[in-house]
C-alpha cells in the first residue's frame, strides 16, 4: 500500500541505496511523482528555481546526488551507482503516490537518468535536459589535470569557475549570474566531485543499442544556444529512443533552469499532461 503524503507538505527525507549510500531528497507539492536529478558542480538547490513552479502539479522529490548536499558517498565511485541511487528513489516515490514515476534529470544528472530508466519498470516517463557524453563539449589538453589541481590545492571555487569557463563554455556574465543565485555555495561545497565527473563526461561514449527496446516515452529538451557537440548528442538520443521528442528552450543554453526555469516547468508540465 502506498505510504500516506501529506499534499503539498515538504519535507527531508533518505533512501538506502544498494551499496548502503544514503541518498537524500527534498520532496514538495501534490500530484504524480517526479523524481528530478541536478547536475555536476551542485545539489538539489540548483532545482530551486523550477521546483516551486511544478509542484502545484505533481509531487517534486528533488535529489542530492551521491558525494554532496545531504546525501553520503561511497569509498569507490562508478556511476552504475548512481544508476542505483536513482532507482531506490523511483522505489520510493512510487510506493508514495501509487503509480509510475517521471524521472528528469539535468547534464550529468540526465545521464544518470537515462542510466536508472534502463533498471527500473517504474519509470513512466523521461525528461532529459542536455545529457553529458563523450563529444558534448570540448576539453582543451591540460584542462582536466588543472581543475583537479585546484581541487587538491583547496580552490574549489576557483576550480568551479574554470569549468563553468572553459568547460561548459558560459560567458563571464552567465557566470556572473549563477554566482548571484543561492546553489552557488553547493557548487563550491561539490567541487571534490567535479574530477570524477569530467573524467566520465570526457569518456564515456553514448551508445544508441542499448536504449532501443526502452519504451519510455521521453522529453528531451535543447537550448536554442547550446553548442553543436550538445545537439548531436540530443539529436542521437532522439533517434536512439523509441519514443522520444525534442523541444528547444529559445535563446537558452545549458542553464535554463536558472535563467528561465518558466520555460523548462512549461515544458514539463506540457509533456506530463498531454497525450
Amino acid at each position: 500500500m502506498p505510504t500516506s503524503v501529506v499534499p503539498g507538505s515538504l519535507r527531508t527525507a533518505a533512501v538506502t541505496s544498494s551499496d548502503g549510500t544514503r541518498i537524500a531528497y527534498r520532496q514538495s507539492g501534490t500530484g504524480p511523482a517526479l523524481v528530478m536529478v541536478h547536475g555536476a558542480m551542485a545539489d538539489h538547490s540548483t532545482l530551486s528555481r523550477v521546483v516551486p513552479l511544478l509542484t502545484p502539479h505533481v509531487t517534486v522529490y528533488a535529489v542530492d546526488r551521491r558525494g554532496r548536499g545531504s546525501s553520503g558517498d561511497g569509498p569507490d565511485y562508478a556511476i552504475t551507482r548512481e544508476y542505483d541511487d536513482m532507482v531506490a528513489v523511483v522505489d520510493r516515490a512510487a510506493e508514495q503516490t501509487g503509480g509510475p514515476v517521471t524521472l528528469y534529470g539535468h547534464s550529468f544528472g540526465a545521464t544518470v537518468a537515462l542510466g536508472a530508466a534502463l533498471r527500473s519498470p517504474r519509470v513512466g516517463r523521461l525528461v532529459l535536459y542536455e545529457p553529458a557524453f563523450r563529444g558534448v563539449f570540448e576539453y582543451p589538453a591540460g584542462l582536466l589535470a588543472r581543475i583537479g589541481a585546484l581541487v587538491a590545492a583547496g580552490r574549489p571555487e576557483e576550480a568551479i569557475t574554470v569549468t563553468f569557463r572553459e568547460r561548459v563554455g558560459l560567458s563571464p556574465a552567465d557566470v556572473a549570474a549563477l554566482r548571484n543565485l543561492p546553489s552557488w555555495a553547493s557548487r563550491v561545497d561539490a567541487a571534490g566531485t567535479v574530477p570524477r565527473e569530467l573524467e566520465l563526461d570526457a569518456t564515456l561514449a553514448f551508445d544508441p543499442a542499448l536504449y532501443g527496446d526502452l519504451p519510455v516515452p521521453s522529453l528531451l529538451l535543447l537550448g536554442e544556444r547550446s553548442p553543436a557537440g550538445q545537439r548531436s548528442i540530443v539529436h542521437a538520443i532522439h533517434a536512439a529512443l523509441p519514443d522520444s521528442r525534442i523541444a528547444v528552450l529559445p535563446g537558452q543554453e545549458h542553464i535554463a533552469q536558472a535563467t528561465a526555469p518558466e520555460l523548462v516547468a512549461a515544458a514539463v508540465i506540457r509533456f506530463l499532461t498531454g497525450p
